[in-house]
Parts: structure tokens; C-alpha cells; sequence
């Protein structure tokens, strides 16, 4: 996501025994502002990193790092997208669907902010953002029981608008913000292709989460039924080009192990900016730790004509 203004806190300098006060500027050029997380190959947080240990390509082209934070254990903006369509009936994919969501708001704190969203054909706003989780908790029962079609992929698009359009009218895009998708993955109506809609989530510097709600005989880990197969894939490029993760759920304690995962990588995060491409249109983007034994995930791309935020360092 382009970034227009970059505050600077300019050191104040003494002269002739008086400091002066700190001045702040503006800089002319347009940044793009990506976070990652960083793990080693054992699977933990890699949380001691300084810019200087990150390299950035821009369509192949290495980019100055010109702005990084490093975000460690702070508050986190959930926006949880509940599917609600006629598919989530068969089984138990509801009543499990629901237990995940509880997870997931038994991990938050009270400086935490989640908000609830349900979609089948149609997207609808349950809460508005807010650290009130008795409030999410009844949300999730005013859900409607499942029924009629599903628009998967248009949701997903909406939500992440909606997360995005937050952050625009606060001047900045909120950091560890997330859509967390609470699905089966089966799509019947969507107007947009996963493709499509990766692009667009993937523009935006929030993350989309899916937790996959099946039976186990549907796991895709344990199946060679291509239909399966070709749900998980299409999740996973979804959710790993946003900068997130699938997690398939086919057992109840998948549910709060996909909980605690998302969370904690929302709290343990690296902020980078550089100079956006002078160069409209789609641009791939790559982000490496120079310790090639770290594992760096962030998402996949931007737009260059897209709107700008500022980036606060």
C-alpha cells in the first residue's frame, strides 16, 4: 500500500549551550510500507532483527530500506469474516467454526480489537470494532444458521476494504491488524476469482487468515480427492500472498492452535518501508532476511498507483 508522507523526528542538536526543540518533516516521496514475520527453522519468533538485516526486491529490482519498526507484543485489530452459507450445515463445520472464533477472542487482551463479520451471498456487519468480547461472543449467535449460497472470495474483498477504509480515515493503515475467514472454503457465487481477489488483499498491508473448517475425511492432508485438493490450494495462495496463513481445522483442538498462531505472529512483527516504483501497476514483491536460515513471510506484492499512508518510524 503506497505510502505519500513519511514523518521524521529530527534529533534536536545543542548550539551555544541550548537545545533546541525537535523538528518534524515530510518527505515527497511515495512509500510502500510491508510487514513481515520472521521465524528461524525451528519455527520460532525471530524478534531481535534491525534493518540492516533485511533485504527488499522490487519486481527483482533490491530497494533502500528507508523506514522499519520493529513491533513486538503489542495490540492487535481482528476483523473475523464467519461463514454462513448453506455448506457450513453438513457436519459439525458450524458448532466447530464457532469454537474458533471463541479461541481466537480467549487469546486477545483488553487492548485487543476484533470486529465480527458474516457473509453467504452477501457480506453483513455483526459489531463494529471493539474491546467489548462479551459483545463479539453474542455476535456469533445472532449469525444466522447457515443457508444458500456462497461469495467467499467477493467477502474476503469486502472485508479487507473495510479494514483498509479504517485505516485511510485514521491517516495510516493500524499495524497487526488481520481478516481472520472462518470457512469451509467451498465457493458457489463469488463475482471475483481467487486470483483477482489475491491481488486486491494482497494490496493492502493486512494479512488474510483462513481457518478451514472440514471433516476430517475432507482433509486435504489426509485425501487424494482433487476437489478437496483444489479448495486448500486455492485458500492457501489466498491467504500466503496476503501475507497469512491457511490452517486446516478438521479436529476441535485445530481450532485453538490456529487461535494462538495468528495472534502471536500479529504481535511479533517487522514494519518496512521503501520508495514505491515509479512504474504504475502490479508489483511483485519479495522480502529476505540476510540470514538465509531465516524464514521471512510477507505478502506478495502492491499496487503502484494505489492511494497513499504515512508511515510513522
Amino acid at each position: 500500500m503506497l505510502l505519500s508522507l513519511l514523518p521524521f523526528l529530527v534529533a534536536a542538536e545543542q548550539s551555544a549551550g541550548q537545545t533546541q526543540a525537535p523538528a518534524k518533516f515530510r518527505s515527497a516521496v511515495d512509500l510502500v510500507s510491508v510487514s513481515a514475520v520472521v521465524r528461524d527453522l525451528k519455527g520460532r519468533f525471530v524478534s531481535d532483527l534491525a534493518q540492516r538485516d533485511f533485504t527488499v526486491l522490487d519486481a527483482g529490482e533490491p530497494r533502500p530500506i528507508l523506514g522499519f519498526r520493529a513491533e513486538s507484543d503489542g495490540p492487535v485489530k481482528l476483523a473475523l469474516l464467519f461463514d454462513v452459507s448453506g455448506s457450513m450445515r453438513l457436519g459439525s463445520k458450524v458448532v466447530d467454526a464457532r469454537q474458533a472464533a471463541r479461541h481466537l477472542f480467549g487469546a486477545l487482551r483488553p487492548s485487543d480489537e476484533a470486529a465480527v463479520f458474516a457473509f453467504d451471498t452477501k457480506l453483513e456487519r455483526l459489531t463494529d470494532f471493539t474491546s467489548d468480547f462479551a459483545s463479539l461472543e453474542a455476535a456469533l449467535d445472532r449469525a444466522d444458521q447457515p443457508y444458500g449460497q456462497t461469495s467467499l472470495y467477493d467477502a474476503v474483498a469486502q472485508t479487507s476494504r473495510v479494514v483498509a477504509d479504517g485505516g485511510r480515515r485514521e491517516g495510516r493503515l493500524p499495524q497487526r491488524s488481520a481478516v481472520i475467514v472462518l470457512t469451509d472454503g467451498i465457493d458457489t457465487r463469488s463475482r471475483l476469482t481467487p486470483e483477482q481477489v489475491t491481488t486486491i488483499a494482497s494490496t493492502i498491508d493486512v494479512p488474510v487468515y483462513v481457518v478451514a473448517v472440514m471433516a476430517s475425511i475432507d482433509d486435504p492432508r489426509e485425501t487424494d480427492d482433487e476437489r478437496a485438493i483444489g479448495i486448500s490450494s486455492a485458500l492457501q495462495n489466498l491467504s500466503q500472498w496476503t501475507g497469512g496463513k491457511l490452517f486446516i481445522a478438521s479436529a476441535p483442538a485445530h481450532g485453538g492452535t490456529a487461535a494462538r498462531q495468528i495472534v502471536d505472529e500479529l504481535r511479533h512483527q517487522y514494519v518496512l518501508a521503501f520508495e514505491a516504483s515509479t512504474r504504475g501497476g502490479w508489483r511483485p514483491l519479495q522480502v529476505s532476511a540476510r540470514n538465509r536460515t531465516y524464514v521471512v513471510r510477507a505478502r506478495a506484492g502492491y499496487d503502484a498507483g494505489g492511494e497513499a499512508m504515512d508511515f510513522e518510524r
